[in-house]
Order: structure tokens, then sequence, then C-alpha cells
């Protein structure tokens, strides 16, 4: 009975969470396409004042700029429910194909740079939170410095100092010469391009679960049921893991699908500064020419994203608490 109505409250909370994000994808898509359609000038610009009148028109006509903008939004949308996200003007080819790769290059990025965020602020956080300590002051010090430094200005130190010491790549995901030395070589040449802008990415996100994880172990040590077992007799290692840091989790779980839309946001900079061939640089060269299709499908990738991070969240947040649980049964 236990078991039907959590499966039961699972599948309903996963169908409204995916109604989500599907309405926020088509928003996000959509608010792209028409707002760099509204935007003084268009593509067609960049062919130069010395371009022919007709090819000027076999442009407009291409890219449907002789059409009211909701008509070509109509069109457009057909079309990408289809999967098929029209043509790009920069590239000369098919959009899917190149949001694709790059959301495949962003997501490794992401991910690692997730991993590395959690494996160093949780824990630390766990330190500062738990007890007073010239080591949970040094720590909350340096996440102070961490969450200060924009994503920006944390690319360009680090390719300042990699550039300096030789230590990492300065940029880009691959080197030429690894291009066509075979997939070891190309995967062990992406490990030592990756972990510079992971880097970036990551420090001042570590230093948000830090200070987050800190303020809920504080919160959740000076709870009853942890004062109880401290009277008890219980250890103060044990009582930090059983007792006080598994229910301290929970506020992290809720913050993930933040965490995700951190990362995407960060993302442009930093895979614009580092080289970095990802959705972010993608869709700042889209904006700078104008690609009103591939702007489009660009924002609808990073939709997908940051649709993806909530419902990675809420499924934690959902095996988490058991609160949650119950309110999506209802």
């Amino acid at each position: 009975m236990e078991r039907g109505y959590v499966v039961g409250s699972l599948i309903r909370f996963l169908l409204r969470r995916l109604a989500f994000a599907l309405l926020l994808v088509i928003a996000v898509s959509s608010a792209a396409l028409l707002l760099t359609r509204l935007a003084p000038g268009d593509l067609t610009s960049e062919l130069g004042p010395r371009a022919r009148p007709e090819d000027v028109a076999r442009a407009r006509e291409r890219f449907d700029l002789n059409r009211n903008p909701l008509a070509q939004l109509g069109g457009w949308a057909a079309r990408a429910a289809r999967l098929d996200f029209g043509d790009s003007f920069l590239y000369d080819r098919p959009v899917s194909p190149l949001i694709r790769r790059a959301a495949g290059n962003t997501a490794v990025l992401a991910a690692t740079a997730l991993a590395i965020a959690t494996f160093l602020g949780i824990p630390l956080g766990v330190v500062t939170g738990s007890r007073s300590s010239a080591l949970a002051a040094c720590i909350r010090g340096a996440s102070l410095v961490c969450l200060s430094i924009p994503p920006l200005l944390a690319s360009l130190l680090l390719v300042f100092l990699a550039s300096r010491t030789g230590w990492l790549p300065s940029g880009g995901m691959t080197s030429v010469a690894a291009i066509d030395a075979g997939w070891p070589a190309w995967l062990l040449d992406v490990a030592r391009h990756l972990p510079l802008p992971a880097l970036a990415l990551a420090l001042p996100l570590a230093a948000t679960f830090e200070r987050l994880q800190a303020q809920a172990m504080t919160e959740t040590i000076h709870q009853p049921f942890v004062v109880a077992a401290l009277a008890r007799g219980v250890t103060w290692r044990r009582l930090l893991i059983d007792h006080a840091w598994r229910p301290s989790l929970r506020s992290m779980c809720a913050i993930y699908g933040l965490a995700i839309g951190a990362l995407l946001s960060g993302s442009f900079v930093v895979e614009y500064v580092t080289a970095w061939p990802g959705l972010g640089r993608l869709m700042y060269e889209a904006l700078r020419a104008r690609d009103i299709y591939l702007v489009a499908g660009c924002a609808a990738m990073g939709g997908i994203f940051l649709a993806f991070g909530s419902l990675v969240s809420d499924l934690l947040l959902f095996a988490a608490d058991p609160r949650v649980r119950e309110g999506s049964g209802k």
C-alpha cells in the first residue's frame, strides 16, 4: 500500500514537472526569437554594404524576415516540434547539429564544475557549520573571496595563471595535434583543457554551497533531536554524520536547480574567455550576427538545461523529504 502510494505520488510529481518543463522551453525560445526579431536591424546587415539587392532579398526570404514576427514564430514552432530548428545564417548549416554539439560540450563543462563545487563546498560547509575554529575561519574567508569574484574575472585570472606557468592549456577544448591522434589521445587532451574553465565556474558555486551547507548544519545541530542524541552520549563524529549531516542536505537539494541555472549563465562569459566551444559561446556568436534561428535554438536548449536542473533538484528533494512526497500525492 505504502509503495503504491509513493509510486503514484512520484508519477504525478513527474507529470507536473514535465508539463512545467515544456512550458518553460516554449516560453524561453519564443521570447528569444521575438526579441531578436524586434531588435533594430536584422541578419542581412551582416552581408555588408556591398551586398547585392538580390542576395539581401534571398536571405530575407530564406529566413522568413518578410513575414510578420508572430507568423514567423508560428512557422518556426511548427518545425521545432519536429526537431527542425531551421538553418543558421552564420554557419550556413542546420541549427540542430550545431546546438547538439555545443550543448554536449557545455554539459561536460557544467557537470565537471558541479561535481567540483559539490565535493568542495559541502564538506567544507560541514566543517565551518559544525564548530568554530581557526580552520573554519580560514575557509569562510576563502569562500567570501570566491563569492566576490565574478566568473569573468575568475576566467581571466586563471587564463593568465595558465599562460604564465604552463601548468594547463590557456584556452580551447582540444589541441590541433590531438584531433587526428585517436580517441584515447583526444580524451586525454580534453581532460587537460577541462580544468581551467571548470574551475572558473566551480569556485563561486563551491563558495555558495559552503555557505548554505554551513548555515544548514548550524541550524540542524541545534535541533532537539540532535541535542538529545548528544545527551545520550553519541560521539561527535557519529552525531555529525548520522544525525546532523543527512538532515541538513535537504536544503542543499532544493538549490541544485538554481545551481545549474547559475552554471548556464556563467558559461556565457567563461566559454568566451577560455574559447570553450559550448552553448554559451555559440549563443554569443549568434546574438552578434543576429542569427535568429540559431538564437532561438540555443535558447530552447538552455531552457531544457534549466528544466533538467529543476527536475533533478525536485527529485532529490522528493527522495530526501517525506513532506514533499505527501504534498505531491494530494
